[in-house]
């Protein structure tokens, strides 16, 4: 088994090849992508502050992203059939970094929101389409999972690279952490314009309703939109409770955020094994009983005074369920259906997979508003981690 592992290892090198360079591009970009949800994170507090926000007000500059992406997906495949996936991609990049640089430099609470949902739109049609763009460009095989792999471990890293950035990025001034990716993006671009094939386009959208019929991906969009959506709750809550409460420095909630994120990038390399060996719907109820237990341990402890003993262990726990379920929910939403609905499928999981923050992120703030506290809003984020557990015992019966 490892002679034939390392074979396949050697003929995806080499099938990589002459795309290497289109590949460098699409993993920048999805890179990129991942980062604007945490860079934007740890900014809150600070940006909160700087304008006289509510949580409730300044928690749109997170949901908005969400909402401008799940508004967005389901329409991507369609532009990509009708103009190609080079024209679109490339406009999107374009847009993106044009919001980037009005958020950047706007002075009002609407044109930030307004940026974001943007951006998010853009994000929505960039990330499908560098994903089809490796299935009709790089050879069917070793070569085209090798890009593959490439191209998910830097989403992984992107939430993990946006921490790092933004604590440094918010000391300078908050409004970097939407300037930045300005110029990256027009480096990405231009290098895009190069090597994006301009032949290339994406396959239309089947009728969804035939889709969500598929209990299996049914199943795994919601339980990807429950881990998604409280994991991004519960972070929002910590990133308040580390810099209202506890007046942390935008640097050390960035430190303190990295057990939720570092785990993930360093295990997506091994996640195809551990699949092998466990399956994808034991895989995915043990992730749901991970997150519900962060969840209830939030909860249920008293009123956190220190971060080791308070929220360190409901990070590690939560985290816990991405490396367990992140790559078992993917790839049951992607496998369970017949190749000619796959174009259908991967937007109908992704769109549902950002439902989860748009729901539970304004729920959250609103609870965390109205009550004065964080026992309300801990326990909507408990309450949507049961509903991937039961979600994923339905996978486990129907094995």
């Amino acid at each position: 088994m490892s002679g034939r592992t390392s074979t396949e290892a050697a003929a995806g090198r080499a099938g990589i090849g002459q795309h290497r360079p289109l590949l460098v591009v699409l993993s920048g970009n999805m890179l990129l992508d991942a980062v604007e949800v945490s860079v934007v994170l740890v900014a809150l507090p600070t940006i909160a502050a700087d304008l006289g926000l509510t949580l409730w007000s300044v928690q749109w500059l997170m949901s908005g992203f969400a909402l401008g992406f799940a508004a967005m997906l389901l329409l991507g495949p369609v532009l990509s059939g009708r103009w190609g996936l080079r024209r679109v991609y490339l406009a999107a990049m374009l847009v993106f970094a044009l919001a980037s640089l009005v958020g950047g430099l706007g002075d009002s609470t609407e044109l930030l929101i307004a940026s974001r949902v943007v951006k998010g739109a853009c994000a929505a049609l960039t990330a499908p389409a560098g994903l089809a763009l490796i299935g009709t460009t790089f050879p069917s095989g070793p070569a085209q999972r090798r890009a593959v792999s490439v191209y998910s471990l830097f989403g992984a890293a992107g939430f993990t690279a946006g921490l790092l950035f933004s604590g440094a990025l918010v000391a300078a001034d908050w409004r970097w952490t939407f300037l930045l990716p300005a110029p990256v993006a027009l480096v990405l671009l231009v290098w895009g314009l190069k090597v994006i094939p301009g032949s290339a386009r994406q396959a239309s959208l089947r009728p969804v309703a035939a889709v969500l019929r598929n209990g299996p991906l049914a199943r795994a969009t919601l339980g990807a939109s429950a881990l998604n959506g409280s994991y991004i709750g519960l972070l929002l809550l910590v990133t308040f409770r580390a810099g209202d409460g506890w007046g942390w420095e935008p640097w050390q909630i960035a430190l303190a955020l990295l057990p939720a994120s570092v785990p993930l990038a360093l295990s997506v390399p091994y996640a195809g094994l551990v699949i092998r060996r466990f399956g994808t719907a034991r895989l995915i109820a043990s992730g749901a009983l991970c997150a519900l237990a962060g969840q209830l341990y939030a909860l249920l402890s008293p009123e956190p005074h220190t971060y080791a003993a308070g929220l360190l262990p409901a990070l590690i726990l939560v985290e816990a369920a991405f490396v367990l379920s992140f790559a078992a929910l993917n790839l049951q939403a992607t496998q369970s259906v017949e190749p000619a609905l796959r174009s259908t499928a991967v937007p109908v999981y992704q769109t549902g997979v950002q439902i989860g923050s748009v729901l539970m992120l304004p729920l959250v703030a609103g609870l965390a508003t109205v009550t004065d506290g964080y026992r309300a809003p801990l326990l909507a984020t408990a309450l949507a981690a049961a509903l991937g557990v039961g979600t994923a015992a339905g996978g486990l019966r129907g094995r």
